[in-house]
């Protein structure tokens, strides 16, 4: 491993939604123009553009005080290689360190919250003034790291994505998903809105909207009352959750395997019955999924790997 000031550093960016709305219309007055012309606050988009900017510019700084360093968007994500010695920093928001991590293989990562009065910044602990001591002391490896658990989708074609929070299996668009899903000795065929498979840290995301919703749904409509509060898994926990979204029942679709969890010794098989518009993607991110269409089976485990957050 090099010395600690050889140490590569990735700065992971995101583009602000003024910057998505200029690259769509082409110029800033053209999207103030959109945007007002709907009745809407593009002071706002340029506010968080402005800070955005702003803490990027003091995290580069401390950067080119570091040395070796890059800068990437979050889009190239998919097809960037890290170095085995690399720190990489993910300047917010939360997502943006989920998504990040999920490329990542033991690697240290840092959160900066670039505007503590717009996110809540749970991935996100420090802010760019804080870098400088940060990186020497993550270099040093002075500096601890909380483990975040990672779940796993393998398909039968050799194809791998992993997830921080979530992993999505259903349709495309809004048309049910048709599979057949094993646990174990279980095995059905279902038609549903898809399901969701969530780590730990995901528990507290996407899943536990799932989960609230349901227990809303059944209290409201006879037979949830009284159950007991939700509470999410930690971050590390090495285990993890499942739930079908809206399962149908019928002559053909079963409803009994609808959730569930998987320790490191289990897995979740799903086998696509969609001839197309079949798909799995992780954290929210659809761009980046992998097609599951008609006799592609999925096998569901906790990672192998798991991500390092700085803290």
């Amino acid at each position: 491993m090099p010395a600690d000031n050889d140490r590569k550093i990735v700065l992971v960016t995101r583009k602000t939604r003024l910057e998505e709305l200029i690259a769509k219309y082409l110029t800033a007055a053209q999207a103030r123009f959109y945007v007002e012309h709907l009745g809407a606050d593009f002071s706002d988009y340029q506010r968080e553009h402005d800070v955005y900017q702003a803490e990027r510019r003091v995290t580069v700084q401390a950067l080119e005080q570091w040395g070796r360093y890059q800068i990437i968007d979050r889009s190239f994500l998919p097809n960037f290689i890290f170095g085995p010695s690399d720190i990489v920093v993910a300047l917010g928001q939360d997502g943006v360190v989920a998504n990040t991590m999920k490329y990542l293989d033991g690697h240290p990562l840092i959160g900066l919250n670039p505007d503590a009065k717009r996110y809540d910044g749970i991935l996100l602990p420090f802010v760019p003034r804080d870098l400088p001591a940060l990186l020497r002391e993550v270099a040093s490896d002075r500096r601890g790291h909380k483990a975040v658990t990672m779940a796993k989708a393998a398909l039968t074609n050799g194809q791998v994505l992993y997830a921080v929070n979530d992993l999505f299996i259903g349709a495309r668009t809004h048309t049910s998903a048709v599979y057949e899903i094993a646990l174990a000795e279980q095995k059905e065929r279902q038609s549903s809105s898809g399901l969701i498979v969530a780590t730990g840290l995901g528990s507290t995301a996407w899943f536990k909207s799932i989960v609230t919703g349901s227990l809303a749904i059944a209290g409201a409509f006879g037979g949830g009352a009284g159950s007991p509060p939700y509470l999410p898994q930690a971050w590390d926990a090495g285990a993890l959750r499942f739930a079908v979204r809206e399962p149908f029942p019928s002559r053909t679709s079963q409803v009994t395997l609808v959730c569930g969890s998987l320790d490191r010794a289990e897995h979740l098989s799903v086998r696509s019955l969609m001839p197309e518009n079949g798909v799995i993607f992780s954290d929210g991110i659809e761009a980046d999924r992998l097609d599951f269409n008609s006799g592609t089976e999925a096998k569901i485990t906790v990672a192998d790997r798991e991500g390092r957050l700085v803290v």
